[in-house]
């Protein structure tokens, strides 16, 4: 990324048609802290990694509770997810108050886009600099979406965002045809290893991650740092033995060395974490 002269204004396009402001917004989402999310028939699992600016500070909190049955997970500039989160509990408040039922989560994703589209078509604005991964359950089942800056929106199966999520959307792609099917259990299993992914070495503790669950009959929360650390515990073993067990079947199999060096190819991806 670099300056030019069609960067000074985010309704200034260029002569091969983009939105630099734009652009450099997504780019903010790719230098935050990884954010993960996960879903499967009853249940979705987001999960996020902690950083701290120093040792001597504590860590921003990166998933907020929207509603009983929606939960926002966030990479890029935490500032502007709380102001969003507080917009989407409003709209949730509101709509519970006038309808007597609770927000439908494809819809309140479509007014979320809708706020942020705005911020692309007005000089005095600037684009929100932060993704966000909306998860939630309503009588449709469990949806999980991906809200850009740009103002677009996705609805996935599993998807991480920030920093380093190239290394945990590789463990998704490889995993995810399981999820529709997963008991809860699985998916916290799964949504550990994945953010596991993304720390590049760095050991996976209750103290540097954040996992929420919302699913049937279980309202949008936050799990404590004893669960979450029992959890590792648990899956620790198996994580330790998941990677000796493919050169032990297909020793000389090719497709394992790809595996083992996606995790350094993203690297370079984002050198910054916010």
């Amino acid at each position: 990324m670099f300056r030019n002269q069609y960067d000074t204004d985010v309704t200034t396009w260029s002569p091969a048609g983009r939105l630099f402001q734009v652009e450099y917004a997504m780019e903010a989402v790719k230098q935050g802290s990884a954010a993960i999310g996960l879903r499967s028939k009853t249940h979705v699992i987001l999960a996020s990694v902690n950083k701290a600016n120093s040792e001597l500070s504590s860590h921003q909190k990166k998933i907020f509770k929207v509603d009983d049955h929606i939960g926002v997970a966030i990479a890029g500039l935490t500032a502007d997810g709380r102001v969003l989160s507080r917009y989407m509990r409003t709209e949730c408040i509101n709509y519970s108050y006038s309808y007597e039922s609770p927000l439908p989560v494809g819809r309140l994703v479509v007014q979320l886009a809708d706020k942020a589209q705005v911020c692309t078509q007005r000089s005095w604005k600037r684009p929100y600099g932060v993704g966000l991964l909306v998860g939630g359950l309503d009588e449709s089942g469990a949806h999980l979406y991906y809200n850009c800056p740009s103002g677009n929106y996705f609805e996935y199966q599993a998807f991480a965002i920030g920093s380093r999520s190239q290394a945990a959307k590789t463990y998704l792609e490889r995993k995810f045809e399981t999820f529709m099917d997963s008991s809860r259990e699985s998916l916290l299993k799964d949504a550990l290893f994945a953010l596991r992914e993304t720390l590049q070495g760095e050991k996976l503790t209750s103290s540097n991650c954040t996992v929420a669950v919302v699913g049937v009959g279980e309202a949008f929360h936050t799990l404590d740092k004893e669960t979450i650390q029992a959890l590792i515990n648990e899956f620790e073993i198996a994580g330790e033995d998941a990677p000796a067990e493919v050169p032990e079947e297909a020793a000389t199999d090719e497709p394992a060395a790809p595996e083992e060096g996606a995790a350094p190819a993203d690297q370079g991806a984002a050198p910054m974490d916010i």
